[in-house]
């Protein structure tokens, strides 16, 4: 779900009252029972199962409803029916099976089955077979309560089942006169009779979508809002196996939603789906009779934002080199004519993250103040000045990179062109929205945002000036926001409308966004930067280096991790003094082997370690190959983040340069100079070490390709008959 960026869409409430429930209904389908074979699924009934014991040992009162006794009891009947055939009948296989007796043999079978899976588990099951007639009795159903409540309160886990075996239903899937007509709307029925706090429908997609699950431009819907979606949505054919399908799923959960019950509609393929619905994560489609409260603003699918994004951005490569560069001034022009407004807006977010006990450099980090700059804070005019930096620089669309006559008349250029439509992901700094954007702008890309939700505020006016600049003829979706971090999950899986994803923050980010999308994502593992003094150092020079790569801002990810000193500076007194200067400095320190004996001081548990903070592990190694192959050994979980070698002597400093394979090596400065800013990019999205186009800060020209133009006098190629090819190199 997408909003314009101040309004709340109540999305942070919308699953919160998962955490008040108790009684849990969950309706398996056939389709998820059994295999498309009609053998049952044991792996995923396996899987159930242990989500199931899962939740009764946490204290929550679990009632199953199960379909696939009649799948099961066809599959059966048909091999009986095959090991009894004579020749002439295997001849003439056709025959049909009656549905009751399938019933009846299934139902023995799927119960002798989760007996024993859940007997495995230690968790004891009952089996209840009722019919819809049942449920015209009174005392019937009031003596169903008592006995489900006792057995409840005794942690058992009661299973029901439509009794088909005996149903007087002759078609109870097109007969809807019954008190319930299947397994889902019986499974609504006892949720109400039952009064459980929520109700699951598992099924063998993720939950509704607009359309056809396997139609790419369909969108799951997470919220189902009965005045807008009941006469949009469309659906296709019932159950491949049982009687039900997605329109009985969706009549069960409106009439159980509407009653009071919460329903939602999930996947009963994953192995946890039960409990993350549980742990209020927005997976599945929920169903609420206040579901319409929570929508009231304007929705955009993530399609939608993604497609206007590239509209926009294509009308914008198309304008003038000069327009564009128009564009970024008047972007600068805007955020300095409403700083008073941005900066209101900020200090919200800097009070209620003091408020929430954010760390101190997080909020320090949230920080738009006027004034000079430092490394936990940007203001505005600096903003402002960096956008008109980056406005001065190269056209960077459509350059020609290389110039080459094919033949006689042909000439072919290689082009620098846009990449399409970004998705960045950030964390915590808001000036980074405004770097990005005005990169986007430069570079002629459309841009989906992602910030982080303590920087909620900042985000939203920022983008709203930044936007409000744009012209209209370019539009200001050329820039979307996205209001909420679970809506990335729709995004990433737009890989024939995003072109690339940067995620900008912690590695547990960056990796999380990888595992998830087919998207190619450019972005960094660790920083563990390492600083290696060579024998041949100058003291002071050394000192000022090493101080500063830890000290100058400790969570960048620039910072050194990991110092590694020659040995002989060990017996000349110069590790000594280095070490105490660092601690004089509040450096704590963490020794390798050799260091941590000779110093004295705690060991490191691993030299895989990104403190972020003001701590360091130091090493001694025996010279500069060996510093070389303790970076590639313990870097080899892809940081190869920025490594730098102080050194007076020219072979070792060469011999560290080549060997050393990480996205930037410095010879005597330090680490914290791999910054876009500090490069002359004007700005930066990131900091890559993906080996894979783009590697280092990442400026303007990471965010191009390129793309080959063509121009001819009317030559075919004919099998290249009468076709002289030159290929010669032509001047830019």
């Amino acid at each position: 779900m997408w909003t314009t960026p101040f309004s709340d869409n109540g999305m942070e409430f919308e699953r919160a009252f998962m955490k008040n429930v108790k009684r849990v209904v969950v309706k398996v389908g056939t389709a998820v029972v059994t295999r498309a074979d009609g053998r049952l699924a044991v792996g995923r009934l396996g899987a159930l199962c242990e989500q199931l014991k899962e939740l009764n040992s946490q204290g929550y009162e679990i009632v199953l409803v199960t379909s696939g006794a009649v799948g099961l009891g066809r599959q059966r009947l048909r091999y009986r029916k095959l090991v009894n055939s004579s020749l002439a009948d295997l001849q003439n296989p056709q025959f049909e099976l009656d549905g009751k007796a399938c019933a009846a043999v299934g139902q023995s079978s799927l119960m002798a089955l989760y007996d024993t899976l859940f007997s495995q588990l230690d968790v004891s099951s009952s089996q209840h077979l009722v019919t819809d007639n049942d449920f015209r009795n009174g005392s019937f159903r009031k003596q169903l309560s008592e006995t489900v409540k006792s057995l409840l309160a005794l942690k058992v886990i009661p299973i029901f089942n439509e009794n088909d075996a005996v149903s007087t239903r002759r078609a109870p899937y097109e007969d809807s006169s019954g008190i319930f007509w299947d397994n889902d709307s019986l499974a609504g029925l006892l949720a109400l009779e039952l009064q459980a706090d929520l109700l699951v429908l598992l099924s063998d997609v993720e939950g509704l979508y607009s359309g056809p699950p396997s139609d790419p431009t369909s969108k799951l819907i997470y919220t189902y809002i009965k005045e807008k979606h009941q006469g949009e949505i469309t659906f296709g054919d019932k159950s491949r196996l049982g009687r039900g399908g997605m329109t009985a799923k969706v009549n069960a959960a409106v009439c159980a939603a509407y009653a009071g019950i919460p329903v939602v509609i999930t996947s009963g393929y994953a192995t946890d789906s039960i409990i993350k619905v549980l742990q209020g994560k927005r997976i599945g489609t929920l169903f609420h009779q206040d579901a319409h409260l929570w929508t009231s603003v304007k929705e955009v699918g993530a399609r939608e934002m993604a497609v206007a994004a590239r509209e926009s951005s294509r009308r914008l490569q198309a304008m003038h080199s000069d327009d564009r560069r128009k564009i970024l001034l008047d972007i600068a022009d805007a955020l300095e004519a409403n700083e008073s407004l941005i900066t209101v807006e900020n200090e919200a977010d800097v009070a209620a993250a003091q408020d929430a006990g954010y760390e101190k450099s997080l909020v320090a980090r949230l920080a738009l103040k006027p004034g000079k700059a430092s490394i936990f804070f940007i203001p505005i005019a600096s903003l402002a000045k960096s956008i008109r930096v980056l406005a001065e620089m190269e056209e960077p669309i459509g350059r020609v990179l290389k110039k080459t006559e094919l033949a006689d008349g042909l000439i072919l250029e290689k082009t620098s062109s846009p990449l399409g439509v970004l998705l960045i992901v950030f964390e915590s700094r808001p000036d980074a929205l405004v770097q990005i954007a005005s990169l986007a702008v430069r570079s002629g890309n459309g841009l989906l945002l992602k910030g982080g939700k303590e920087a909620k505020r900042s985000n939203a006016i920022l983008h709203k000036v930044i936007t409000s600049a744009i012209p209209k003829n370019i539009g200001e979706k050329l820039i979307g926001l996205v209001a909420s971090r679970e809506d990335i999950p729709d995004l990433l899986k737009l890989d024939d409308v995003i072109d690339l994803v940067i995620p900008r923050g912690s590695n547990k980010l960056v990796s999380e966004i990888k595992e998830s999308t087919k998207i190619p994502v450019l972005g960094h593992s660790d920083g563990i930067c390492h600083v290696y003094v060579d024998k041949s150092a100058k003291v002071d020079m050394a000192k000022r280096i090493v101080l500063d790569a830890k000290t100058d801002y400790p969570a960048a990810c620039n910072a050194m991790e990991t110092l590694l000193v020659h040995k002989d500076l060990s017996s000349n007194g110069f590790l000594s003094e280095l070490i105490m200067e660092l601690q004089h400095e509040g450096v704590t320190l963490h020794g390798g082997p050799r260091a941590s004996s000779l110093l004295n001081i705690p060991e490191a548990h691993s030299f895989h370690h990104e403190y972020n903070s003001m701590a360091c592990t130091v090493e001694i190694v025996d010279d500069v190959q060996a510093a070389i192959d303790h970076i590639h050994q313990h870097g080899r979980h892809a940081t190869s983040h920025t490594d730098c070698i102080v050194t007076e002597n020219h072979e070792a400093a060469e011999i560290f340069l080549n060997g050393v394979d990480s996205a930037a090596v410095f010879h005597n400065a330090s680490t914290r100079f791999c910054d876009g800013a500090r490069f002359g990019l004007g700005a930066e999205v990131g900091i890559s070490t993906s080996r894979i186009h783009a590697r280092g800060p990442v400026g303007v020209e990471g965010l191009l390709t390129t793309r080959w133009v063509l121009r001819g006098s009317g030559q075919v190629v004919a099998g290249d008959k009468g076709v002289i090819y030159t290929h010669r190199d032509l001047a830019l």
